[in-house]
């Protein structure tokens, strides 16, 4: 039913969230940016995907270039650095225009799984 990963895939995963952390950190502007407000952010943290009321709020921000199955970074209201990495389900257009329902897929987000893991060597 669950998988056992191997010492080779956990090192593989490890080097990823590394990458991807210091990367983001290194060059801010390596993806677009979409901000949640302030009361997304719990939700966020415990792993919730961004709905489009969270970005279309006063303490959203929308960049209407994005589009449609894009990588984004997740900033949160009056945070310096991404709190989650997803995938747009919308463009930033159509989530402006719909604003229901799940606007970014998360697939990292600080303090998950991938965070907490452990290096093996």
């Amino acid at each position: 039913m669950f998988k056992r990963f191997t010492a080779e895939e956990v090192s593989a995963q490890n080097q990823v969230k590394a990458s991807v952390q210091r990367k983001i950190r290194q060059n801010p502007n390596i993806m677009r940016k979409l901000q949640v407000d302030r009361g997304a952010i719990k939700f966020v943290f415990s792993g919730a995907n961004i709905m489009c009321p969270g970005l279309t709020s006063p303490g959203g921000a929308l960049d209407d270039e994005v589009e449609a199955e894009r990588p984004v970074a997740i900033m949160a209201e009056g945070k310096q650095h991404a709190l989650a990495i997803g995938f747009t389900k919308m463009s930033a257009k159509d989530i402006r225009a719909i604003n229901k329902g799940i606007g970014v897929e998360t697939l990292h987000y600080l303090n998950d799984g991938l965070w907490k893991m452990e290096k093996l060597d």
